[in-house]
């Protein structure tokens, strides 16, 4: 997955019961500093699904990844678990519902990535 052209944060976590806690906290603090309150509650939401699912892949590290371009939020989990099939369908589901306009999940050499899309 390459991000190119916008802005962008990123952030590594150990794989810790708080961690999915730890990067809402990070994801919020950067957008405010971008400019964007209105989604705080589908932001923090999205953001903790994301990470609690990159972490009971069991890695020993969770990344999270941040973009922003023409009003929407990229987030993006990375499990650094790699050899992993791709994550259950029914996470997508959720991320839907949480607000997600788009969403996914993928594996590389590096990892189960699941990723989800915000409008902001």
């Amino acid at each position: 997955m390459q991000v190119r052209n916008r802005r962008t944060a990123a952030w590594s976590l150990e794989v810790a019961p708080w961690s999915a806690r730890k990067a809402s906290g990070f994801v919020l603090g950067r957008l405010h500093e971008w400019g964007y309150r209105e989604a705080d509650t589908a932001a923090a939401g999205l953001t903790e699904l994301l990470v609690r699912t990159a972490v009971a892949d069991g890695g020993r590290r969770v990344s999270v990844h941040l973009a922003d371009q023409k009003r929407q939020a990229l987030i993006v989990a990375l499990s650094h678990q790699p050899g992993l099939a791709v994550a259950d369908d029914a996470v997508l589901t959720e991320l839907a519902e949480l607000g997600a306009v788009s969403c996914g999940t993928d594996t590389a050499d590096d990892g189960r990535r699941v990723w989800a899309v915000l409008d902001l």
